[in-house]
């Protein structure tokens, strides 16, 4: 489903008419903003979690390290 020109243009309209021509560039910054902190947020939580991954694999290394020290007949 995608929109066609005259759809985009209607929308467009509608969209000056409720915020008016001063608005919108307001709106616009607003929203760039927006997804600039969500962007930066997502990359935030991504490298967190990656470096608690790094972490938890390199404790499993160690504990394995650890348990064939304790355990060589296995």
């Amino acid at each position: 489903m995608s929109l066609g020109i005259t759809e985009i243009t209607l929308i467009l309209v509608v969209i000056l008419l409720l915020f008016g021509g001063k608005r919108i560039p307001e709106l616009a910054r607003a929203l760039g903003k927006a997804t600039y902190e969500y962007k930066k947020a997502k990359d935030m939580i991504k490298k967190e979690a990656d470096e608690i991954k790094d972490s938890i694999e390199g404790k499993q290394e160690e504990y394995k390290q650890k348990d064939d020290i304790n355990n060589p007949d296995v």
